[in-house]
């Protein structure tokens, strides 16, 4: 059985984790930790939930330690870059908790604050810089930052800085970086797109994948529900109630789709709160903050809450509106079971959105299968079975009736039906 013990980490890490409540590595830390620490490029794939964070965060900290930079003040050796504000404050948290023991400095820069603030903390010195595309091209281009001694580059949730329209910033970026660098690439989801980034940025990549490709947690239950549109805000009201939901993330499809339905579960008595991509930072920050410590039962959001969100044991999740891609339906029902823990998915589907429906089945190789709404009755959910994972059909054997070419004329069949032809005997 692997152990952190034997994936060859410093003890200053080991200890760190121990502390942690760490017990063994996950499949994907298993198996990426080694090749990072080889100082090979790594292409990898593994679903939400299952300790990607880690496995790039641990062999880098090692590497760093192992070559230690006293030059003050201290320049960026490791840069990660991720799609969302929230992605990258968890990221760096993470990292800072892991590195605190070897005195690792990390810090996370993005859009929506203050620019002078984060350029103060960059004066001060960073080992790990975690950021946004368009935060730090501000940098670079103004000059505040500078990543002539950086070695280590990372692309945590690369396929989500697709969607979100970061090519061309990805390519300004590289020309900020050195050529020579280890570049790690991580992504839950990976397409033709993913595989052409890794073509351009990656060298002769190691590749890890511990799931098949795009599917969706087996930790998760998911149920589907018939509704019409007008009944969801009503319906998402009765299921909140009667079935005695806790803490429950709710995605909206649109920013004015989360803020009506919340302004609608507070006049139904709800603790609900928004969480968008028009919200201040502050703002964001403080209704995250607050669900997870539990003081606001509901958090209604956009697609901007689908990544970089870890809750533990958060129970479910409820899609509102089904996303139009269907990754994004990946990364929300990600949210909950994680870690190990079960969790339930719950969508409302209205008829527009039955093809969203048939491309999510199509991407996860999952069948949803579209019930009515059950009843509920004092926590108790009268409901059919969960989505089972929809096994590929065998192709049918061919008829070989069917495929047999018709025989020409003259032809006749002796006694063994060895099909001769009555020229071969003419005299």
């Amino acid at each position: 059985m692997t152990t952190f013990a034997s994936l060859d980490l410093c003890p200053e890490l080991q200890t760190t984790l121990q502390q942690l409540g760490y017990e063994k590595p996950t499949p994907i830390q298993a198996k990426a930790i080694p090749l990072v620490l080889q100082g090979r490029d790594l292409l990898a794939e593994a679903q939400t939930g299952t300790g990607k964070t880690a496995s790039f965060s641990l062999p880098l900290i090692e590497q760093l330690q192992r070559s230690p930079n006293t030059q003050e003040p201290r320049p960026v050796r490791v840069l990660v870059l991720a799609p969302t504000r929230e992605l990258t404050q968890q990221v760096a948290e993470m990292m800072q908790r892991y590195g605190r023991a070897l005195g690792m400095r990390a810090i996370a820069v993005f859009g929506g604050v203050r620019l002078e603030n984060q350029c103060r903390k960059l004066e001060r010195g960073v080992d790990i810089l975690v950021a946004t595309p368009g935060r730090l091209l501000e940098l670079l281009d103004k000059k505040y930052l500078h990543l002539d001694q950086l070695q280590h580059l990372v692309l945590d949730e690369a396929d989500r800085m697709l969607d979100l329209g970061f090519s061309d910033a990805l390519q300004r970026i590289m020309r900020y970086v050195p050529e020579q660098r280890q570049t790690l690439l991580f992504s839950a989801t990976a397409d033709e797109a993913i595989e052409a980034l890794a073509g351009n940025y990656l060298k002769r990549p190691e590749k890890v994948r511990v799931a098949a490709r795009n599917s969706a947690s087996r930790q998760v239950e998911q149920y589907a529900y018939q509704v019409d549109n007008g009944d969801k805000a009503d319906i998402l009201s009765y299921m909140i109630r009667e079935g005695k939901l806790g803490q429950t993330l709710v995605f909206a499809r649109t920013k004015k789709r989360v803020d009506s339905l919340v302004q609608y579960l507070r006049r139904e008595k709800i603790n609900a709160g928004a969480m968008h991509g028009d919200l201040s930072q502050r703002e964001r920050s403080e209704a995250l903050q607050a669900f997870i410590n539990g003081q606001l039962q509901i958090l209604v959001a956009t697609d901007v809450a689908a990544r970089g969100l870890d809750i533990d044991a958060l129970p479910q999740v409820i899609n509102y509106d089904l996303p139009n891609q269907p990754e994004a339906y990946v990364h929300r029902i990600g949210r909950t079971g994680r870690a190990g823990e079960s969790g339930r998915a719950y969508s409302l589907v209205s008829a527009d959105e039955r093809d969203f429906l048939r491309r999510i089945e199509a991407l996860t190789r999952q069948r949803l299968t579209l019930t009515s709404v059950p009843l509920i009755e004092n926590g108790h959910w009268h409901e059919a079975q969960p989505a089972v994972v929809q096994k590929p059909k065998r192709a049918p054997k061919p008829d070989p009736k069917a495929t047999r070419k018709p025989k020409p004329e003259g032809y006749q069949a002796d006694r063994t039906q060895r099909a001769v032809r009555p020229s071969l005997f003419k005299k």
